[in-house]
């Protein structure tokens, strides 16, 4: 039944995915990029390891993007203490995280080459990887296939499958089945996850399923270090400050009229707005559209000296320093559920803001546990947005308990990294 898939994917699904991503690319700039980076991809890997005397032992990371490499950052940067000797490719499939990713532990930084059964067969000749570890979801079939075949550890680390995913889904589970059992291990995020991805393997022996949790709580405290030492005074005593992170255009559309309401009923409460995308065509439209409300919006672009001025409305026009500013509010709203999917929601966490986001959450197992404390909101609405905001700003002991709340999910799920440095170096 295996090789049956691998025929249809590879003579049917995988070539109309690549036509279509080429057509789609002449008209998206993101796409453009990914594509011409896979292209590269191959002679990258035959640069770096042609003068790789004798060979090194590799092991390659894979992450989406930059949201899946902070999930891959604290494993790698682990294991790169434990066996500095090791050499870490990786890998992505979107611009985002290979322009942004960054660490001292990363030896060569690729897209994943075309999923291609002869691209996939030259890239693993060329690497010889010990292992080939993908974070979270982003798998390639063909390169979990034939890593297989040529006796090649496959991993799947901070693994998880929503309830009601087309994995379990008739007529696709038989396909993910010939996927996941080609791995060799996979450590699930909670155990629920553990018992989906068991009901698509079946009963079989491999691959090894373990609940290990999820790296990226660790990450996100090791980046705060710095700030939880610094502002140990209550968040009750910080500026009355609402921060809007990573929003697009379609939280704003409910976002920008209920903040501006309260303003105009609370003038001591401030906003920082920060675009998922700060281009200057999106910075002026926000700026217009604070402005039709009444307030006018000043850009705040530096990347030191994060000190915020006392303005009521703040847009965040640089990337790389939201986390930092979320220390300078109260009350945080993630964007992204109401379209794509939500972004960070562990940063404000860990600052201690109770977290609003949209609906479109079941993707991070970190919003489930918020909602589950009580140090998050799902808000679906102008409406629902505006009655959280109001009762979190007008009780202290509710804001409290949803801040220490928020927090918790953090300090409870650290050390998964860890355990998944302990379980590759040993699998």
């Amino acid at each position: 039944m295996k090789l049956v898939w691998v025929s249809i994917y590879n003579g049917i699904v995988y070539p109309l995915i690549f036509l279509l991503a080429c057509l789609l690319s002449m008209f998206n700039g993101k796409l453009r990029q990914g594509i011409s980076g896979r292209f590269n991809s191959l002679s990258k890997l035959n640069l770096y390891f042609k003068s790789s005397s004798p060979l090194p032992i590799v092991y390659w990371f894979h992450a989406a993007s930059l949201g899946e490499f902070y999930q891959v950052k604290p494993v790698l940067e682990g294991l790169k203490d434990v066996k500095p000797d090791l050499k870490t490719i990786v890998s992505f499939s979107s611009p985002s995280g290979f322009n942004n990713a960054k660490s001292a532990a990363i030896d060569l930084k690729i897209f994943m080459p075309f999923d291609f059964p002869w691209s996939v067969r030259k890239a693993l000749k060329v690497v010889r990887p010990k292992k080939v570890i993908f974070a979270s979801y982003d798998i390639w079939p063909n390169m979990i296939w034939i890593a297989g075949w040529r006796q090649i550890h496959t991993n799947m680390f901070a693994a998880r499958v929503k309830d009601g995913s087309i994995k379990l889904q008739p007529g696709f589970l038989n396909f993910y089945r010939s996927i996941y059992r080609s791995l060799a291990t996979i450590y699930t995020v909670a155990e629920k996850d553990r018992k989906r991805i068991r009901s698509i393997v079946g009963k079989v022996t491999k691959p090894a399923i373990k609940v290990l949790g999820n790296p990226r709580y660790d990450m996100v405290m090791q980046s705060a270090d710095d700030f939880t030492t610094e502002h140990t005074r209550s968040v009750l005593s910080r500026e009355k400050r609402i921060i809007i992170g990573s929003a697009h255009g379609e939280d704003d559309q409910f976002l920008i009229p209920a903040l501006a309401g309260f303003m105009d009923s609370h003038p001591e409460l401030k906003v920082l707005y920060a675009p998922h995308e700060p281009s200057e065509p999106e910075i002026e439209r926000l700026q217009a559209r604070f402005s039709d409300r009444g307030y006018s919006a000043t850009v705040f672009r530096k990347k030191k000296n994060l000190t915020l001025p006392p303005d009521p409305v703040i847009i965040l026009g640089v990337v790389g320093v939201l986390s930092k500013l979320y220390w300078q509010g109260q009350i945080a709203f993630v964007g992204g559920g109401l379209s794509t999917g939500i972004h960070n929601v562990m940063e404000p966490a860990i600052a201690r803001l109770p977290v609003l986001f949209g609906p479109k959450y079941h993707h991070a197992h970190e919003a489930e546990e918020l909602l589950e404390s009580g140090g998050g909101f799902c808000v679906t609405s102008q409406d629902e947005f505006e009655a959280v905001i109001q009762s979190l700003i007008q009780d202290d002991a509710y804001f409290t308990q949803a801040s220490l709340a928020a927090t918790d999910v953090i300090h409870k799920n650290l050390g998964s990294s860890t355990r998944i440095i302990r379980s590759l170096i040993r699998d």
